[in-house]
């Protein structure tokens, strides 16, 4: 039976990617607040500003490309049973070859129905307009879990985080919560990576090796440590 990886993934794996991150600047986002543009209090107040915003950010995805982290995490399925957990909202794990995905703050090439959350489209190209509507004739809105806003996939990733038989954490600081408690989940037999520059060390968690280095770096390295050790 093959052992199951789940890893969970940051803002850190994409910004090397070329994906600005609101931490970037001191908490803007291009010289917005994230109060103006990633809150249903901003939605409500300025829709077009937001949509814009949103438009913009799904405009540099197609600009941008996995990189090496990405595709060596694809490449450990040649050998485990691998899930994702990103807090990530591009689709560069997707683009790189993973398979299993789970994406706890939603996806930017997807919008969805203002009055029925079930109700979730693709995104044809990178613009979404003020007057597209769902099928029951509501505004359609960006697919992105919002500050404030509940976080609906958090039970199936923790549900994950406790059958990992190697659990890794990349490009996070594990400040974000409630994605940082989700290493608590896992098993305290289980081995734990954490590949970060910024990372600090947690006390409470058993078997951990934490990794201060850039993701396309160190990423490659710990998954052909990994498969070798699988053969």
């Amino acid at each position: 039976m093959r052992k199951k990886i789940i890893v969970l993934t940051g803002a850190g794996i994409s910004a090397e990617s070329g994906i600005r991150t609101f931490r970037d600047s001191g908490g803007l986002w291009e010289e917005h607040r994230i109060e103006d543009v990633a809150t249903f209090e901003a939605w409500s107040r300025n829709p077009a500003l937001v949509m814009d915003f949103y438009n913009q950010r799904r405009k540099q995805l197609y600009e941008v490309n996995p990189n090496p982290a990405h595709f060596a995490l694809a490449s450990l399925e040649e050998k485990f049973d691998v899930r994702i957990i990103t807090q990530n909202v591009d689709d560069l794990h997707e683009r790189a070859g993973s398979s299993d995905i789970l994406h706890l703050h939603g996806e930017l090439k997807k919008a969805r129905s203002t009055v029925d959350p079930d109700l979730v489209y693709d995104i044809e190209g990178w613009e979404l307009k003020l007057g597209q509507k769902c099928e029951k004739g509501s505004q359609l809105r960006p697919h992105i879990v919002w500050f404030g806003e509940a976080v609906p996939m958090i039970e199936p990733a923790a549900e994950l985080a406790s059958q990992a038989d190697i659990f890794m954490v990349i490009g996070t600081s594990m400040n974000v919560y409630p994605a940082a408690g989700l290493i608590h989940y896992v098993k305290g037999k289980a081995d734990k990576y954490l590949v970060d520059p910024n990372a600090v060390a947690l006390q409470s968690v058993s078997n951990l090796t934490v990794i201060r280095e850039l993701a396309g770096t160190a990423v490659p390295q710990l998954v052909e440590k990994l498969l070798q050790e699988s053969r």
